[in-house]
């Protein structure tokens, strides 16, 4: 089923953006600007892991998360400990509500609005694992020009 290999590929996925984070060799790196780059390694973190609590853990597991995505990108100098932390609780999060989910539930229309037009629910996951793959690669290219 679906939700099996999603939920492989975004663990794996987050798996990779704990692994660019470990990987800088200077901390205060990763909250690093300069020269058109606008969003840090740091706040993009924090925006992937709001993003899949909020759709995955609050809409679909109604786990109360609530979501402050001015915060993702406004925040800074949060430790590396922290924010690893935040990607392992995401990654408990996703294989304890995606394995759940059964077939009617993925087709079924998501139940928020998110993009210009209703989707199903199978689809705005493959949405969901699509952009956390897009920032992924933003957090690689941060990593190897500005640390």
């Amino acid at each position: 089923m679906l939700n099996q290999t999603l939920t492989i590929i975004l663990t794996r996925d987050l798996q990779k953006l704990k692994s660019e984070l470990e990987l800088y060799t200077n901390e205060s790196s990763i909250w690093k600007v300069d020269k058109g780059i606008s969003n840090t390694a740091g706040n993009l973190c924090l925006h992937l892991v709001g993003n899949l609590n909020t759709y995955i853990g609050e809409t679909l597991g109604h786990t109360g998360y609530i979501r402050n995505r001015d915060a993702e990108f406004a925040l800074k100098n949060i430790s590396r400990q922290e924010l690893i932390e935040k990607i392992d609780a995401t990654i408990a999060m996703i294989n304890t509500i995606l394995p759940g989910l059964n077939e009617k539930t993925l087709k079924a229309e998501f139940p928020l609005l998110v993009l210009k037009e209703k989707t199903s629910t199978e689809y705005f996951l493959v949405h969901l694992a699509v952009h956390l793959g897009y920032h992924l690669g933003q957090v690689n290219y941060h990593r190897r020009l500005l640390d």
